[in-house]
């Protein structure tokens, strides 16, 4: 059976225009949107969904970031969709990140890197639900 994962295009990616482009590279990877929605994180679905990092120095500037502007999420799915997504996705700090990574090509900074993604089937039911 396929496995499922979240993805999200951050503000800063939909601000840019670049929502479908991201999307498109994953359906080029065989993956299947099965849910998508355009939505605005309110700041409590913002700290509900990033309540791993809630004692983290940063934990604010993610809250803050996620709620600026619309994001695009979606529930895609294929073989090993989790590690696959990671792969494409890239490093987290899109300086870091390999050219033709989503974060690589289009990522601005750690926190404006265009991109989050479930890092694993856990996180995915947990945020998933936030979102769904």
């Amino acid at each position: 059976m396929a496995e499922q994962t979240l993805i999200i295009v951050k503000p800063d990616a939909v601000k840019r225009n670049l929502a479908e482009e991201i999307l498109s590279r994953f359906e080029k990877k065989g993956f299947i949107i099965s849910k998508q929605k355009t939505l605005n994180f309110t700041a409590e679905m913002a700290k509900q969904f990033y309540s791993a990092h809630s004692s983290k120095p940063f934990f604010d500037e993610l809250v803050s970031f996620i709620t600026s502007g619309e994001v695009v999420a979606a529930i895609i799915e294929r073989d090993n969709a989790v590690s696959l997504t990671r792969e494409i996705i890239g490093n987290t700090n899109p300086k870091e990140a390999n050219p033709d990574t989503i974060r690589g090509d289009f990522g601005i900074s750690i926190t404006e890197n265009s991109i989050h993604a479930s890092d694993s089937s856990e996180s995915f039911d947990k945020e998933v639900n936030v979102i769904f």
